[in-house]
């Protein structure tokens, strides 16, 4: 075995998360590869929360989410029946409260009795927390200062007094786990990965935008992008960066725009809902030929819908949002890596073709955290693409590939007028319909959106998996790396996946490479298959309903299910056969 699957289910409020970035931390500086993603209910205290700590050896990446509980703690009565579908009589092994949670409803399951009541009254509630983290570090037989060196680094600025009742706690967990009988499998450590980082979504795309040269950052607080904002704002005097909790939504993609016409390099970071209050403010930057770059962090809808759970279902709304007729390219990075490459590739493609720019994440990428190599993380540099104006100068200039020179106020002696309604080349309102309008048009959409449909994907389209597949899976955003381990599972001599990090424009080699394909197996996560239907509208490539794998409960999906999925299109193939 070389891996293995932690599972932590407790109440909001009794400290999961701070279980689950503490073992990842130690155990990759162990020598471990690390995963954790979280799931979690729209509510301050109460609820039932889990979070999967998954363990690679120094060998195996481990890098997406599956259903297989090795190892569960629950910290609440309630906490069993809320994983219940995922518990393995056979294989799951959990650390009971006989003084929390009724042993008799449980004597099929292998059950290790550890006294979590009794300490708490010890410790108090506050820290319990700390002795489930060391329980685990007992268990796993991590050096009992590494564990503690790492606590005194992260609670030493609360002062003496915390900081001993965490260190009390934590040797009472340790004495504990020592003594569990449960045996850890043999998994090979690797010394490079204690020296990788450890990095979530929200922090990898406030790092992209640091290093996109964004110098402005405008907002309203809303899960689950806020922690995008929360970044950039921890790290925002070091990197001179103005953070603007906007008023609402509206506000902050205007500010945005605004920053734009002033030279800053700017993002709107929201969720669905809130940019659904941004289209009037999207529509006027495609007018004025604004660059703007959109973080859109998706969550089920309609409406608030599920807040704290994740979907695929913004590609519609960030495809045909605003009014008129303006180009947009949207990317739907896949993983860490792929987010902070397209982050920063988003900031340079605005500025140089000044149109909108979206991110697509969503819930699960930004709340996964896993350990990846500084070699793996591309800087792509800052390319600034406005110009010193003359007095002559005009900001709507028709131009042989239709992208006029973009001026800055101020600098030059040139004029930088910008005007949402309709215009000529100096920026003067226009109501000339048969020449400058029409003249207009074809610089904003067609002549532009030749040059733009020539652009390369940052990440080209490869499959991945066999070289002569028969089969070839689509998945595009944060699906892909729970297909790419289950492709590798799978291991079928015709057998492919193919994963879309830019999602419009369609890359140029789509329809030659998907037509290689006998069977095509789409995977994405909403109800009505959105990309399934931007593909045969740009690409002219339809795929069955029965080809389709579509989830919209607000879970991600998982290495087992996508297998599953996958397996029953194979039998169906050998059945051919």
């Amino acid at each position: 075995m070389d891996d293995l699957s932690i599972v932590i289910v407790g109440q909001a409020g009794q400290g999961i998360q701070t279980v689950e970035e503490f073992m990842v931390s130690i155990l990759k500086i162990t020598g471990y590869n690390v995963f954790a993603t979280k799931e979690y209910m729209s509510r301050v205290r109460g609820g039932m929360n889990s979070t999967e700590l998954r363990i690679g050896s120094g060998k195996k990446r481990v890098r997406a989410y599956i259903e297989r509980i090795d190892l569960l703690i629950p910290l609440h009565k309630n906490a069993i029946e809320h994983v219940k579908h995922r518990i393995s009589k056979l294989n799951t092994a959990i650390l009971i409260d006989p003084d929390m949670i009724d042993t008799k409803n449980y004597t099929e399951y292998n059950c290790i009795e550890v006294p979590f009541t009794k300490i708490q009254k010890n410790i108090g509630l506050k820290f319990i927390n700390m002795f489930a983290i060391g329980v685990l570090s007992g268990i796993f037989k991590i050096p009992k200062e590494t564990v503690e060196f790492y606590l005194k680094i992260r609670f030493e600025l609360k002062g003496e007094s915390v900081l001993s009742k965490n260190y009390n706690a934590l040797n009472k967990g340790y004495d504990v786990g020592e003594k569990v009988k449960y045996n850890v499998p043999e998994m090979e450590k690797n010394t490079n990965v204690a020296n990788e980082i450890l990095l979530d979504g929200s922090q990898t795309m406030g790092l992209g935008v640091i290093a996109g040269g964004c110098n402005f950052i405008s907002a309203y607080p809303m899960s689950p992008s806020t922690g995008t904002l929360v970044f950039v704002a921890q790290h925002s005097k070091e990197f001179g960066i103005v953070v603007d909790q906007a008023e609402d939504e509206i506000a902050a993609i205007n500010k945005a725009i605004g920053a734009w016409y002033a030279g800053a390099r700017a993002i709107a970071s929201t969720s669905g809902g809130g940019f659904a209050l941004m289209t009037e403010g999207l529509s006027l930057a495609g007018m004025i030929e604004s660059p703007l770059v959109i973080h859109l962090a998706q969550r089920p809808g309609p409406a608030t819908g599920l807040p704290t759970r994740t979907a695929q279902a913004d590609l519609n709304l960030a495809l045909y949002a605003g009014h008129g007729e303006f180009h947009r390219i949207i990317f739907a990075p896949g993983s860490i890596e792929q987010l902070f490459l397209l982050v920063q590739k988003a900031f340079n493609i605005a500025d140089k073709y000044q149109i909108p720019v979206f991110i697509l994440t969503d819930q699960y990428l930004i709340d996964t955290s896993y350990n990846v190599s500084l070699d793996e993380m591309y800087i792509v540099g800052v390319d600034h693409a406005f110009v010193k104006t003359q007095s002559d100068y005009k900001r709507y200039a028709y131009t042989e590939n239709g992208i006029s020179p973009r001026g800055i106020p101020g600098l030059g002696s040139g004029f930088v007028r910008v005007d949402s309604d309709e215009h000529d080349e100096w920026g003067h309102i226009t109501e000339d319909l048969r020449n400058t309008r029409a003249k207009m048009m074809d610089k904003r959409i067609h002549k532009k959106g030749n040059t733009i449909a020539r652009l390369e994907s940052p990440i080209p389209l490869t499959p991945f998996g066999s070289t002569e597949f028969d089969i070839l899976i689509v998945c595009w955003g944060s699906s892909f790396l729970t297909v790419k381990e289950a492709v590798e599972d799978l291991n079928h001599p015709k057998l492919a996946c193919v994963h879309f990090s830019q999602v419009y424009p369609l890359p140029k080699e789509t329809t030659s490479l998907l037509e290689k394909a006998n069977t095509i197996l789409l995977i994405e996560g909403n109800s009505t298959g959105q990309f399934v239907k931007l593909l045969k509208l740009y690409a002219n490539i339809e795929i069955p309903t029965s080809q389709l794998y579509l989830k919209s409960n607000g879970e991600p999906f998982s290495v087992e299910e996508v297998k599953k999925f996958i397996s029953l299109h194979l039998k169906k193939r050998g059945k051919k056969d």
